[in-house]
């Protein structure tokens, strides 16, 4: 059977080299290059073709999040898996990198046998999630309220039009500062429109917000 074609993305040489170093040591692993630019990644995607992408968040020239989305709008086939390593295993970071499509998420402590597992899952089409990253994801889901569309309708009556455009924005992956570019407005502008969202809709984060925005149907919209 050919090996596991990986191509590693990462702004830091001590990360590439470390990942690098834990996929040389597998038999059914071979490591098509690394860099540290989210661009080069993307053309080395078409030259090289990886079955699996290992990226942090933060790459040269765009993020591992755009990455992600440059990727999905490629149109690679076969298209290549996505493994996240983040430094942050925030509601936000959890939200964004899901949303945009990865295949996996591992945070800054995961060994280097779950790195090694997370890849082959990826391959196989599986999504494998770090025990942290479960863990909100579990908590969240318990704590979650469900209501049907009909009760939240006055609540999204009650937002005004940039709100909502916000709020589909960030239900949609984008980041505060992608979110700003598409709507030509200011980061800080974002980051009011989120506060008043939040308190309008009496909601604590950025995931509690995104959830809200398909159960109220507006993702359906």
């Amino acid at each position: 059977m050919a090996p596991l074609r990986v191509l590693v993305c990462d702004a830091l040489p001590l990360v590439r080299d470390g990942l690098h170093t834990i996929l040389d040591a597998q038999q059914d692993v071979e490591v098509v290059d690394a860099t540290e630019s989210g661009i080069h990644a993307i053309m080395l995607a078409r030259t090289r073709r990886p079955d699996v992408i290992v990226t942090g968040l933060q790459l040269v020239g765009v993020s591992g999040l755009e990455l992600i989305r440059r990727l999905r709008a490629e149109g690679l086939d076969p298209e290549p898996r996505v493994v996240v390593l983040a430094m942050s295993h925030s509601d936000e970071t959890v939200t964004e990198v899901l949303r945009a499509g990865a295949n996996g998420l591992l945070t800054e402590d995961a060994t280097r046998e779950e790195v090694v597992a997370a890849i082959r899952a990826a391959a196989r089409g599986q999504t494998m999630l770090s025990p942290t990253v479960t863990e909100r994801l579990v908590d969240w889901f318990r704590r979650r309220e469900v209501y049907p569309h009909e009760l939240l309708r006055p609540a999204v009556a009650a937002l005004t039009p940039r709100e909502r455009q916000v709020l589909l924005l960030v239900a949609q992956g984008r980041s505060t500062e992608e979110v700003a570019g598409e709507l030509y407005i200011g980061v800080s502008t974002v980051r009011t429109h989120l506060h008043r969202l939040r308190a309008k809709l009496d909601l604590k984060d950025r995931a509690q917000l995104v959830s809200f925005a398909y159960r109220s149907g507006l993702m359906s919209h």
